[in-house]
């Protein structure tokens, strides 16, 4: 299972667990943290997203300020990439699969010490991407 943080285009959020999310498929599961055991997990359309985030802790940690800026002392794997989205939220990372045209790519952020290991960025939710 994988701690994930939910980001609608539309400004939703949700966070759970999911087992199921592989970028080729429109559709997966999340089993919400705030549900009881028993519940059904919630069906999620990754056509409705800005991007799903897998995360560390579902809690995060209020006081960590997001840097978005590279260690230059330890070479990323990958290459590095600016994310903005239609909202402007703006992201740096790194990337070994961001095509344009294709309906989403993988990043890791450039903060070592987020609480974001990854995240499946939907390119239909972005304003702009480019390569740093």
């Amino acid at each position: 299972m994988n701690k994930v943080v939910v980001r609608y285009a539309d400004g939703r959020m949700m966070k759970g667990m999911t087992a199921d999310f592989f970028p080729n498929k429109d559709m997966f599961h999340v089993s919400l943290a705030t549900a009881p055991a028993d519940a059904e997990p919630m069906e999620v359309s990754t056509k409705e997203l800005k991007a799903l985030f897998f995360v560390r802790d579902l809690e995060g940690d209020s006081e960590h300020a997001e840097r978005n800026t590279f260690d230059e002392s330890r070479p990323p794997a990958g290459r590095k990439i600016r994310v903005m989205f239609e909202d402007g939220e703006v992201l740096l990372g790194t990337t070994t699969g961001y095509q344009p045209g294709r309906p989403g790519f993988f990043l890791i952020p450039a903060d070592e010490e987020s609480n974001i290991e990854r995240a499946y960025i939907i390119t239909a939710a972005t304003q702009d991407v480019s390569f740093l």
